[in-house]
């Protein structure tokens, strides 16, 4: 293979700034995406684990059907299909008006599909953690959404709080698809500069580096988290 090396690209302007730009712009998404999952997932998975049947259909239907969709195609059917099918005045502000159409298109797509995943791991630690405590703070007079607000959730988050890992690592891994609608992501932005310098190697090496450093320092965070209030920290306080 004759590819002549020039790593010199990755400190070249304008080179350097589109590798840096698209690292932010992953990193934001990242973020924006997972606040977005775990506010419904959290809202999701109380609801899948309430007394109500409403509820728990309701939440069923929502994560069953985000949770078997691919993201891929979610991303398209919000971005393409969907301001094509509301009435045009909307259709209009989503297309035009919208600020960042492309970004909040992706934050909400990749959000809502996470959110799925979390909400059967918010059920599944209420299940286990949460919900065996129930008829005793029942019975010290709490009402049942006060029983679930400050006794199941709060320990079935903590439970949690390592299998969440995984999902946080999983959406930032999703937000690479957003380049599919035009975000100039870090993907999309190493492409960018393997076209105009055929230094393909070079860029996507800082990509794939970008890509670990996030989800290392994700992985801390999450750990730190678990073992100052998380799973680790509860079966610390059992032992």
């Amino acid at each position: 293979m004759n590819y002549r090396w020039d790593w010199s690209v990755l400190i070249r302007e304008p080179f350097v700034d589109w590798l840096w730009s698209g690292l932010l712009l992953t990193l934001a998404i990242s973020i924006m995406s997972w606040a977005v999952a775990l506010a419904i997932g959290i809202v999701a998975g109380v609801a899948r684990s309430a007394p109500s049947p409403v509820a728990r259909l309701l939440a069923g239907i929502y994560i069953d059907v985000f949770r078997s969709v691919p993201p891929l195609v979610q991303l398209f059917l919000w971005y393409f299909v969907l301001p094509e099918i509301v009435p045009d005045a909307v259709g209009l502000w989503l297309k035009r008006d919208l600020p960042y159409p492309e970004i909040v298109t992706a934050v909400i797509a990749i959000g809502l599909f996470a959110g799925a995943r979390v909400a059967e791991q918010v059920r599944a630690g209420i299940e286990a953690v949460g919900a065996p405590l129930l008829p005793a703070a029942l019975a010290t007079g709490l009402r049942p959404m006060q029983a679930y607000r400050l006794i199941a959730l709060p320990l079935g988050l903590r439970a949690i709080v390592g299998p969440l890992t995984s999902e946080f690592l999983i959406t930032i891994k999703l937000s690479s698809l957003s380049l599919t609608i035009g975000v100039l992501e870090l993907t999309a932005q190493s492409r960018h500069v393997e076209n105009y310098t055929f230094q393909g190697f070079e860029a996507f090496t800082f990509a794939t580096i970008g890509y670990l450093v996030i989800g290392l320092c994700a992985t801390g965070l999450m750990r730190l988290i678990d073992n100052r209030i998380g799973g680790a920290a509860l079966r610390k306080a059992t032992a």
